[in-house]
């Protein structure tokens, strides 16, 4: 391949949107249920790929959520209504920003105990091994040094 060749080429890939997941057949035919149903579904985490939304997701279950969301908001749900729902069902790991309860404690504090746990093990470390450093030689180590230096300079 020629130079300019591969230099279009990654241009074209890089300026590529990445595609929805989202299957003609699950789109709804009214374009108001469909734009609400994308917006929620951007709200949304797939439960199996944990970090896309059930609009980025191919998982056969991001597939299941989005369509039971379009069957909510078809049947008449407010938004809040058909979120809710999947919450029920999923429990509130689903929302990609849980809101900060009981259940969802570790979700948003999690992190700051394990990064105050290894800042404690750290300076636990570095004080215990500045004690072994900082430690006194006993009378007979100093005799033993100073015999060493003495056979090394001497020699």
């Amino acid at each position: 391949m020629t130079r300019l060749a591969i230099i279009a080429s990654a241009a074209l890939i890089a300026s590529a949107q990445w595609a929805y997941a989202v299957l003609p057949s699950e789109q709804l035919s009214d374009p108001k249920l469909e734009a609400r149903a994308r917006a929620i579904s951007q709200e949304l985490r797939c439960v199996v790929c944990q970090n896309e939304t059930i609009d980025d997701s191919d998982a056969p279950l991001a597939h299941d959520l989005r369509v039971v969301l379009r069957e909510r908001l078809k049947a008449g749900d407010s938004d809040a209504q058909a979120v809710d729902f999947i919450v029920k069902r999923y429990g509130s790991f689903v929302l990609l920003k849980p809101p900060f309860r009981g259940e969802t404690f570790v979700l948003w504090l999690g992190p700051l105990f394990v990064l105050l746990a290894g800042g404690l093990g750290v300076v636990l470390y570095l004080r215990r091994r500045g004690d072994v450093a900082d430690a006194a030689l006993s009378a007979d180590e100093e005799t033993r040094i100073e015999d060493l230096l003495r056979t090394d300079s001497g020699a």
